[in-house]
């Protein structure tokens, strides 16, 4: 059988060499294969017919034939492009294997039109891509930076604000404020995940239902559920769910933050370890040697896997506003950003999955501290002259601060002051100075 409609679509939609993300496809032959399921136990649909398409959707779903799906991502806005593309390459394979003419329309979309089928798909992908892949890999990272949160616990540093020398902290004060805003991530990723789980099949066209029976969107979504345990939900609207993709939006949105929460820990450590002579030096990432930093200065080493991390990041960031554009497109009963919207927000997942994969059991798991390094920094900062404001005020303070920009010591602006060598110790304890208190007063 000739895939009719692929072959004209070719003609019409773009040809930018773009193709469905292959958890799309996978999604879009569950739907095919869970449809004849039920149609088959309502009666509705041959049971050899029925059979046949069910077997030639879980060959798809394997992965076989994935070279035969070659719509372009840049079609219809509904994806009728991508929904016909999978009921005329089922019928084909299940036509073969039957010896039935199998209907690409009449029974491997019945039932079903493109604007609940495609709506329902991306959703199931999303979700797919997010349990299989994205949460294990951002829960990795999380691990990975509250061990070495407690590992460095006791490694201190100069703080830095506006890339100013600040008062003292430790590493892992630094790497523990990026785990918490990860797991922070993760919870709001899930609260994302809930909305996204309404799907709207058996809303056909336009949300009615018609000419679906009216068992089929329950028991569609109850055969699904038991495939794939994702825990759907038929939609609580199904005009809803057909003509607005905001659920969407928002779970985009979430991994956006995810992403830029990643971009800020890159840039950290990118500048932890710049050096080694002319920058900070503060850390070691020794895994970063493994590949040429520089393909005319021998030795050189550069952040490559960080920043690998960082273009991800501003990709993730970036599909996130066209999923903004693409969440507006439509009129009335129907979405038009829906092809777009599904390969986009798969792909964000994706692309973060890997980065925070691999910045985990690359970046963080191996950082190596310079502790002489920052110890020495924090310990010639001229912020600690903060250490003495509550004693001789903030006035006199930042006066003797400005001497120890000029070179005086911070021994020597305590000396001066009337400090005892052994107060002075006490005052200038980094572990005194990375938690709350006020050293300056402590007897």
């Amino acid at each position: 059988m000739e895939m009719k409609y692929v072959e004209a679509s070719k003609n019409v939609f773009m040809n930018t060499g773009s193709r469905f993300h292959p958890v799309l496809v996978w999604s879009v032959a569950l739907v095919k294969r869970s449809a004849a399921h039920v149609n088959v136990r309502l009666g509705l649909l041959d049971s050899e017919i029925g059979n046949s398409i069910i077997k030639a959707s879980e060959e798809l779903m394997a992965g076989k034939y994935l070279d035969k799906v070659s719509v372009d991502v840049f079609q219809t806005g509904s994806g009728t492009g991508i929904n016909m593309n999978v009921n005329e390459l089922i019928a084909e394979i299940a036509s073969n294997a039957s010896g039935k003419r199998v209907h690409p329309n009449d029974h491997v979309n019945m039932g079903q039109s493109s604007n609940d089928v495609v709506p329902s798909a991306i959703r199931i992908a999303a979700l797919k891509t997010l349990q299989d892949r994205f949460k294990p890999a951002l829960d990795s990272l999380v691990k990975s930076l509250d061990t070495a949160s407690q590992k460095w616990a006791k490694t201190y540093k100069a703080g830095r604000t506006h890339l100013r020398d600040a008062l003292p902290v430790t590493l892992g004060q630094e790497l523990g404020a990026y785990a918490d805003a990860f797991r922070k991530d993760l919870a709001q990723l899930e609260r994302a995940a809930d909305y996204v789980r309404e799907i709207p099949l058996g809303g056909t066209a336009v949300g009615t239902g018609l000419n679906s029976h009216p068992d089929y969107s329950r028991l569609v979504v109850d055969t699904i559920n038991t495939q794939t345990g994702l825990n759907l939900k038929p939609a609580s609207d199904r005009f809803r769910a057909m003509r607005l993709l905001t659920d969407l939006l928002h779970l985009s949105s979430a991994v956006k933050v995810a992403a830029l929460d990643l971009f800020r820990l890159c840039q950290d450590i990118r500048l932890m370890f710049s050096g080694p002579v002319t920058g900070l030096g503060e850390i070691d990432i020794p895994t970063q040697e493994e590949v040429a930093g520089s393909s005319i200065m021998p030795g050189k080493t550069n952040p490559v896997t960080v920043e690998a991390a960082l273009l991800v990041a501003a990709q993730v960031v970036g599909l996130d506003q066209a999923n903004q554009f693409a969440s507006m497109l439509g009129e009335f009963e129907l979405a038009m950003g829906v092809p777009l919207m599904g390969q986009n927000v798969v792909t964000q997942l994706d692309l973060l999955s890997e980065a925070c994969s691999k910045l985990a059991t690359l970046v963080v798991d191996h950082i190596e501290p310079n502790t002489e390094r920052m110890k020495r920094y924090a310990e010639s900062s001229p912020a600690l002259i903060t250490v003495i404001s509550p004693v001789i005020g903030y006035d006199k303070a930042a006066q003797i601060g400005k001497r120890l920009t000029a070179g005086l010591s911070i021994r020597e602006a305590l000396r001066e002051i009337g400090f005892k060598d052994e107060d002075v110790d006490k005052v200038l304890n980094l572990e005194s100075l990375v938690k709350p208190g006020i050293p300056s007063k402590t007897k």
